[in-house]
């Protein structure tokens, strides 16, 4: 997994929802995480120009070469930095246009509960924490990956079964001018309604149990700790 935070290293790394699955996935046996943030506006500008892609910080591995991207999505205004960030990682910016192989594009957060905006461009949405549902997706992720990566609409219908995750391109949307009208399944994979994950108690979850240290001043510069959600 790729966990992304669609904003610059110091607005990023204080954030608690991606330390909480970097945590949860490295302690995985079977998945491993590594992390980056938007560049800012020079930096894009000369990945652009030298034809670099974006990169992890952890190995510097580029973003295209992960299972998963995933964004953590907690404003409306960070929307551009999702999809240059996809473009970055030289992966297509419109789900539809992704070959059987290409990284899934997955976003959680705050803004997940309106998903559509980013509908076109986002293989699937989780709603609500992330703790528990992280894990049932690599379990299918791992799966597709064992067998070769042969079928990318059969990965995103096996996620769909996964509660909590909306899989846009299993739907129908019907629009009345600017105003959704309605969300239809169209495959029986995809549920008619998308329950929220919660975490019922949080004593369950104690991450992250290590702080991510930061290597220069960051906006948040102190120690976070959760004590309700």
């Amino acid at each position: 997994w790729l966990l992304v935070y669609p904003d610059t290293y110091e607005v990023g790394l204080p954030n608690q929802g991606l330390q909480i699955l970097y945590e949860i996935l490295n302690e995985c046996t079977d998945a491993c995480a590594e992390r980056t943030y938007a560049p800012w506006g020079d930096l894009e500008l000369l990945l652009r120009k030298e034809g670099l892609p974006l990169f992890s910080l952890e190995t510097l591995a580029p973003a295209g070469g992960f299972d998963v991207i995933c964004f953590n999505l907690s404003a409306e205004l960070v929307y551009t930095n999702l999809l240059a960030c996809i473009a970055l990682a030289g992966v297509p910016v419109r789900a539809e246009h992704r070959e059987a192989d290409a990284p899934l594009v997955v976003v959680g957060g705050h803004c997940t509960y309106n998903p559509e905006p980013l509908a076109d461009f986002v293989d699937a949405f989780v709603i609500g924490d992330g703790e528990e549902v992280v894990g049932e997706m690599t379990e299918v992720i791992s799966r597709w990956k064992t067998s070769g990566k042969p079928d990318r609409e059969g990965v995103l219908r096996e996620l769909a079964t996964v509660t909590g995750v909306y899989v846009p391109s299993l739907y129908d949307v019907t629009y009345d001018g600017p105003r959704l009208v309605a969300i239809t399944p169209r495959v029986p994979a995809a549920p008619e309604v998308i329950e929220k994950r919660t975490v019922a108690d949080l004593a369950d979850w104690p991450y992250p149990k290590e702080q991510l240290v930061p290597l220069m001043e960051v906006v948040h510069d102190r120690l976070n700790v959760e004590i309700f959600r």
